[in-house]
């Protein structure tokens, strides 16, 4: 058997699903091509040829590098296939992105042969991702004197890459395809129970929707060849939650464009639309495709006389159809004018917003990276040749308002601002290039990032990144065969590429599966630091974090920047007092609900949460900030006071230290200079060098908003509302109801203690409550089955030397197994207390979930639809969001509590406390575990 007859019945076993055969990146498959097409007679030949030049991934992949030595053989006359000439090898090595093929047009342009030399500098002219060894070959030749290396240079700095680009089109006809009712989760695009299948897009592509979706959306292109389709979420946000680069290329799939002939299932620029807009996460990931992200306003408030909203029985406002865009409806983007109109020509909304001359370049050049690229390269060859580099693009928007303060946010791009005029401050709305201290890669999404990075043709961690690191957590609880195939890969590349990775590929050092977000938290060390993960939990309380696309992180490890315009923010603060039997999950979600009631709008969506919050430590304060994804907002930012900060950072660097000491530590001694970085910090804050970070005190919010602890006297529960009659309002994370709506009376099938949202204090409340419940009642029994993941193993070793793991244990039905992990999901749960491995777990929902049809109570951030638990046809999956006490309380009564059924079984149980900051500094205190 060879490599080839493999491939050729992996051919046969993905005909039998309706596939097409795999895109290729092994160099050793490649060679066995190579060989075939230079036989004549060869059997294989003609399949052989049509795989190479239209089935090879390119980039930095091992078969991009073959491929690329083997076009070079045949521009230098050493080999002769007659259906590939000279012209045809250019041709191909132009689509090849960069990596192997940049060094071998850069052989041709620099060698002898001044005919070849010259065709080659032509095919380089057009080429964007060039890295230091690339542009440093280039400016060696110059300076030796080579023309040919002038003439590229030259144009580099003229950026005729892009501008000899044709301009984006002024007039885009689209027809309309409603995806769903409400907010559309990137879990209906990309679900989270397919993660496995990312990196394979013809594959992945198939779970996109439904296939009767699929169906239809092929349907309208059929009866509208001349117009795009785009894609709608009726009466909602598009692409809210999760981070997903999977969701908008499963979209550009079905609706987009392909971006190369000789590349397969890549498709760019699709067009995608929300009542309400797009969610700024995957606003960006459609940036990074080239694409279109419309605000179709087509749904707007009903008001009365007064000009205020009016409201129906249930307290929501009334929404009047502007217009509408039902599915099959055709519509222009005048992208020239800035306008969406009708078939008659009528305006109907502004989007202007879609068509920003930024956007306006990245949907000219096919998506952002290669702007961004781009950008860099123009400056690097204009230093090189001395001259001023055209202005070509699109400057960046500066936007400072004299006298005005500067909030958190601001505070932190203007620190790590990139390219700015000098001495200038900038305010929120301009547009910044910002340098990026950490970044994280989660195992779902970690193998698109090496995909993306290989077709970026970056091979090693840019030197600006302080740290990184690539989780094992989202695919921990089952070590099925999908995963024993992928992530060892990806834990390979990743290391190789310069990260810190949770497993060791050379097996040192034993798994960590701890939750990606924790350890972020821990690497990151100073409260100035910009941080980019590929999750939209991404939300440090340190720093300012990002959730972002594959890509995007991508980005952000080979150039150690990232662009984006400076969010507008909203201020929360905290006045009152927290009673004894509240935990700070309900302050959490009474946050929430508080602010709808203040500002009847959701104020937080896409814009960040300054949240005032100093008196927590990082570890119980991430448990505010990670929830602000299911705000909808763009990222958080936690005032923290110094003393505070200086205790965090010593705790980040106790488990930096442990990473050390278990063999995580990278040649490059990132985890040390890690700890350095926390050390400095710590000095700048005793000295008052640089106190922790904090507003001015004229600084303008786009709105405030004050809790009142006195107000939260009973458990808040974010319920899914799975059967409202209005389809836009389930699902979302705006139905925050106290615990006593349900009357005592709602089944609960399962409880889960589990994922970013928890930390060491939940672990041990836990514990408490099992131990008071057995000297109540002489034991404890669960009518419902109770799930209980730590965040990390550092907790569960400190459980363990406290006393509180023991206790656990001793109430548990099921302890995870290291040795042992599981191979196959559970789908049947007793009534039980199960001790799983530390990781996502059920919130992930791409391995284990709850029994269809469940009504699961949780202190998970995810309420979506099929996400934690799928519907049954008798009845829909239910998953309600809780502080942990109602979830264990919930499993051992197999229904939620009444009030005073909580309160007593809290009572002298140390739950999270939190007291808001006291005016002066130094009176604060802080109370933790």
């Amino acid at each position: 058997m060879s490599l080839y007859t493999d491939y050729l019945t992996e051919i046969e076993t993905r005909k039998t699903t309706g596939l097409h055969p795999k895109p290729i990146d092994d160099g050793a498959l490649v060679q066995e091509l190579i060989a075939q097409i230079e036989q004549p007679g060869n059997p294989y030949r003609a399949d052989s040829l049509q795989f190479f030049i239209y089935n090879t991934l390119p980039g930095t992949t091992s078969a991009a590098a073959v491929k690329a030595r083997f076009l070079k053989r045949i521009i230098l006359s050493e080999a002769v296939v007659p259906e590939i000439t000279v012209a045809f090898a250019f041709e191909l090595l132009s689509h090849m992105k960069g990596g192997p093929s940049v060094g071998v047009l850069l052989d041709l342009a620099l060698g002898t042969d001044e005919a070849i030399a010259r065709q080659a500098a032509e095919v380089l002219k057009t080429q964007v991702f060039l890295y230091d060894a690339d542009m440093g070959r280039l400016a060696e030749a110059f300076k030796a004197g080579n023309p040919v290396a002038r003439d590229i240079l030259d144009s580099y700095a003229k950026a005729e890459f892009f501008t000899k680009l044709p301009p984006a089109p002024d007039e885009i006809k689209v027809v309309t395809y409603i995806a769903a009712e409400g907010d559309i989760s990137t879990d209906l695009l990309s679900p989270g129970n397919q993660a496995h299948s990312r990196s394979d897009r013809e594959l992945h592509g198939q779970c996109m929707i439904s296939p009767e979706a699929q169906a239809e959306i092929v349907a309208l292109q059929a009866r509208h060849p001349d117009k795009r389709v785009m894609l709608i979420a009726e009466k909602g946000t598009m692409g809210v939650g999760s981070s997903r680069m999977s969701g908008v290329n499963n979209v550009a799939l079905w609706t987009g464009r392909r971006a190369s002939p000789y590349v397969p299932f890549v498709n760019i620029a699709p067009v995608v639309a929300g009542t309400n807009g797009i969610s700024p996460i995957f606003l960006t990931t459609v940036d990074v495709t080239g694409g279109i992200g419309i605000n179709l306003k087509n749904w707007v408030k009903k008001t009365g006389p007064d000009g205020k909203p009016i409201l129906n029985n249930d307290g929501n406002p009334i929404l009047e159809q502007a217009y509408s865009v039902e599915t099959g409806t055709v519509l222009t983007i005048d992208a020239k004018n800035r306008k969406l109109r009708d078939e008659t020509g009528k305006e109907l909304v502004d989007i202007a917003a879609s068509f920003t001359p930024q956007r306006l370049e990245f949907q000219r050049a096919g998506g952002s990276y290669a702007i961004v690229f781009g950008k860099k390269l123009q400056t690097f060859a204009a230093q090189t040749l001395g001259v001023e580099a055209l202005p070509v693009f699109a400057p960046n928007k500066e936007i400072s308002i004299p006298d005005q303060g500067l909030t958190a946010v601001e505070k932190i791009f203007n620190a790590n601002a990139v390219g700015v005029t000098p001495g200038k401050v900038l305010h929120a709305g301009s547009d910044v290039r910002v340098r990026v201290n950490i970044v994280g890669s989660q195992d779902t999404t970690g193998l698109m990032t090496a995909q993306e990075l290989e077709a970026m043709a970056a091979t090693v961690i840019s030197p600006l990144v302080d740290g990184a690191y690539q989780s094992g957590c989202h695919t921990a609880s089952v070590w099925d065969r999908k995963a024993q195939e992928n992530i060892p890969k990806l834990m390979a590349f990743m290391n190789n590429f310069g990260l810190i990775t949770a497993r060791d590929p050379k097996g040192v050092y034993h798994a960590m599966t701890d939750v990606i977000h924790k350890v972020l938290n821990d690497i990151t060390v100073d409260d100035w630091a910009i941080i980019i993960g590929g999750d939209s939990h991404t939300r440090m309380s340190k720093g300012v974090a990002f959730g972002a696309d594959s890509g995007t992180v991508a980005l952000a490890l080979a150039t150690g920047e990232a662009t984006m315009p400076i969010p507008d923010s909203v201020k929360v603060t905290f006045k009152g007092r927290m009673q004894p039997h509240m935990d700070f999950r309900d302050v959490v979600h009474a946050t929430q609900a508080q602010m709808l009631k203040q500002c009847g709008d959701n104020v937080f969506q896409g814009r960040v949460i300054e949240v005032h919050i100093g008196t927590l430590l990082a570890d119980q304060a991430f448990t505010f900030t990670d929830w602000t994804a299911e705000m909808k907002a763009k990222a958080s930012i936690c005032i923290s006071q110094d003393e505070t900060l200086i205790e965090s950072l010593e705790i980040a660097k106790s488990r930096i230290q442990i990473m050390i000491d278990k063999g995580m530590e990278n040649p490059a001694g990132t985890l040390r200079g890690l700890i350095a970085k926390a050390d400095a910090r710590i000095a700048e804050i005793r000295s008052g060098a640089r106190p922790a970070l904090a507003p001015d005190a004229n600084a303008k919010y786009f709105a405030e908003v004050v809790v009142d602890l006195d107000l939260i006297d009973e458990p808040m529960i974010a319920d899914p509302d799975v059967n409202n009659a209005d389809v836009s309002k389930r699902y979302t994370h705006d139905t925050i109801r106290p615990v006593s709506y349900y009357g005592g009376t709602k089944k609960v099938d399962l409880g889960f203690v589990g994922s970013c949202m928890v930390h060491k204090g939940d672990m041990k409340i836990v514990a408490q409550m099992l131990k008071n419940i057995e000297k109540a009642q002489g034991k404890v029994e669960f009518k419902a089955p109770l799930v209980v993941a730590a965040p990390t193993y550092n907790i569960i070793d400190e459980l363990k030397a406290e006393g509180d793991w023991e206790i656990l244990q001793k109430y548990s039905g099921f302890e995870f197994d290291d040795l042992a992990p599981k191979s196959k999901a559970r789908t049947e749960y007793e009534n039980i207390l199960y001790l799983e491995r530390p990781g996502c777990n059920l919130c992930m929902g791409n391995q284990e979930k709850a029994e269809k049809g469940d009504t699961v109570l949780a202190t998970s951030t995810r309420l979506f639809q099929g996400r934690v638990v799928e519907d049954t046809a008798e009845k829909k999956g239910e998953s309600l969001l809780a502080s942990t006490p109602v979830v264990v309380l919930s499993a051992i009564l197999g229904r939620t509590p009444s009030a005073e059924e909580y309160k007593t079984a809290v009572e002298g149980i140390e739950l999270t406390r939190f007291a808001p900051p006291l005016e002066n500094p130094g009176l604060a205190r802080s109370v933790h575990f």
